[in-house]
């Protein structure tokens, strides 16, 4: 019998990496990191529709770029909910895809819809899974597939993404994203990245000291500008547009190309005419220009998320080295 809740509509949101620290690499060829990652009111459209046949996996999208095969993360994702599921045993699902979030421009598209076919699948089965079952079926997806199966809006990661501490939100500021419509491969990039010997302090412990994220801003770096923007120098050129636009910092968001600068609610210096701002790096830019404030929704458990690692942390840990 098909579950009673056989279709559902979900949104996927993007996300950008406030910091992002690359530790070094493992030995199953993944990355050992330690990124702030915050969801953004930018995003795709995930309709999931059950069907009476067994783990049958029907996909459909907005935009023709993307693959409706077995290489699609969503389409991954739906077939590991299944081969994990007994509530889903018989089964299959239908998956159509409203494509707003840019492909390939580091802010995470990808990732979101696998993580929320994996919280659909699970709503529509009854919440089969518990939080942490999810992680550990969303972590071979891939780095950022855990943050999305998740429902926290804001998290200070660790391992490849998969040791999740919750924080605040940022509510008190606009951002404006430029994408200048380039594809940059992520593993292109963790391929020519450059580890360091320099030992880089974490910044977990940051997070207890401030009661707001705020004075945080100021740890803002991403390991991997230094690959890309060799690649490709337009990245430059966007981060110093924002600041003379009024940006208070400026920032590439995971592996690129996108790059977005903050906006403070609390700076009375500036009026900000976001409509000027976006029309003018439009103008040089092109179209994937986007005016948006942060996912602040509450935390799953009723209360703010303060930092404390002892007690609030959600992981799929294995050893990082051999």
């Amino acid at each position: 019998m098909i579950p009673a809740h056989c279709k559902i509509t979900l949104h996927a949101p993007a996300k950008i990496n406030l910091f992002l620290h690359v530790i070094g690499r493992r030995c199953d060829g993944y990355h050992d990191l330690e990124t702030w990652m915050q969801k953004l009111q930018l995003y795709d459209t995930l309709s999931l529709e059950i069907l009476p046949e067994d783990r049958k996996i029907e996909f459909f999208c907005s935009d023709p770029n993307v693959p409706a095969d077995g290489s699609n993360l969503a389409v991954r994702a739906a077939g590991v909910f299944f081969a994990a599921s007994r509530k889903g045993a018989g089964y299959g699902v239908r998956i159509y895809l409203e494509k707003k979030i840019p492909i390939a421009a580091g802010l995470g598209g990808g990732s979101s819809d696998a993580g929320t076919v994996l919280r659909g699948l699970n709503t529509i089965f009854e919440q089969e899974f518990r939080e942490q079952d999810l992680i550990e079926i969303a972590r071979p997806l891939g780095a950022d597939v855990p943050f999305f199966a998740v429902g926290h809006d804001a998290v200070v990661a660790r391992g490849i993404g998969d040791i999740m501490y919750p924080v605040h939100s940022i509510d008190d500021c606009s951002f404006v994203l430029v994408n200048p419509d380039i594809y940059v491969s992520t593993a292109w990039v963790f391929q020519n990245l450059t580890l360091t010997r320099r030992t880089k302090n974490s910044k977990l412990s940051c997070f207890q000291k401030h009661k707001t994220v705020s004075p945080l801003l100021a740890e803002m770096h991403n390991d991997l500008e230094q690959v890309t923007c060799a690649r490709h120098p337009e990245i430059e050129r966007i981060k110093s547009s924002l600041l003379a636009a009024g940006a208070s910092r400026v920032l590439m968001s995971g592996s690129g190309p996108t790059v977005f600068g903050i906006f403070p609610d609390s700076n009375l210096s500036y009026s900000f005419d976001f409509a000027r701002i976006v029309g003018g790096l439009r103008q040089e830019y092109g179209e994937k220009v986007y005016l948006l404030r942060a996912c602040t929704g509450a935390s799953p458990s009723g209360k703010a998320p303060g930092f404390d690692p002892g007690i609030r942390r959600f992981e799929s840990f294995r050893p990082s080295h051999c």
